[in-house]
């Protein structure tokens, strides 16, 4: 039976560089924080198992398999938690991850689609896949230029996601595209979306920070600081239902 709430959280964090075994264990202690506030869904940034440098990814000890070792404080979490590596699948295909690790045990994989600049480099472009259930939600995936790509979420929509979730990177240069991304995406296809962004620096950049939540209208509900920080909130369900309602009447075709 579907939940009229859903809480979320966003762990806008700083990665030690190049260092699974590390960053798995500060993901790991975040996840008490984040089931304190009642979160039953946790979502790291983009690359959050290594960091945001592209220039790491010659050392084969920052990829990880789903069998690795030093994922194995993530295993078996208390509410499903998305985590971003450089993922190498058993048919040896690289792919820019998030890690969804399910209370239950389970483990799946969603591969970035649409990669950006050098990163086609480094990785193929994952497969379209179907929103996970969390409670009675149907939440779906991006990975950063995903939410920059209109069909992506369209996708989503389509296969009838109710909450976007993304793990990014956005810059200090990128505030007003980082918001205007994920406003659109919401207000467009009437569900909520959610991002974690890094904090701090890496190799030519520095995060905006800004992580948040944004309603089906396309309002910020909440947003981060620049600092590391957990961020929850809680989504409701009948202010959805009542948004997409009200379209269906008036005839506007995004409604799912």
């Amino acid at each position: 039976m579907a939940e009229d709430a859903l809480t979320v959280a966003v762990a806008q964090t700083i990665s030690a560089p190049g260092d699974v075994t590390a960053n798995a264990k500060l993901a790991a202690q975040a996840v008490p924080e984040a089931q304190d506030a009642g979160a039953q869904l946790l979502i790291f940034p983009e690359l959050s198992l290594v960091g945001y440098d592209l220039g790491l990814l010659g050392d084969p000890s920052v990829w990880v398999t789903l069998d690795d070792p030093r994922l194995d404080p993530l295993r078996r979490p208390p509410l499903t938690t998305v985590v971003g590596a450089p993922y190498r699948a058993g048919d040896g295909t690289p792919l820019l991850a998030a890690l969804v690790f399910h209370p239950d045990g389970g483990v799946a994989v969603h591969g970035k689609r649409h990669l950006h600049g050098p990163e086609r480099d480094h990785f193929r472009p994952g497969a379209a896949s179907d929103p996970f259930w969390l409670n009675g939600w149907r939440v779906a995936l991006a990975i950063c230029y995903d939410a920059g790509v209109p069909a992506h979420a369209q996708d989503a929509a389509d296969r009838g996601a109710e909450v976007y979730a993304a793990s990014v990177l956005y810059t200090r240069e990128e505030v007003r595209r980082f918001d205007l991304h994920f406003a659109a995406r919401a207000m467009d296809h009437r569900m909520y979306a959610v991002a974690a962004n890094h904090a701090g620096t890496g190799p030519g950049w520095e995060s905006c920070g800004g992580s948040g939540v944004w309603h089906p209208d396309g309002r910020r509900l909440a947003q981060a600081g620049t600092e590391p920080s957990i961020l929850t909130w809680t989504l409701s369900r009948s202010e959805l239902s009542g948004l997409r309602e009200r379209d269906a009447r008036a005839g506007y075709p995004h409604s799912k």
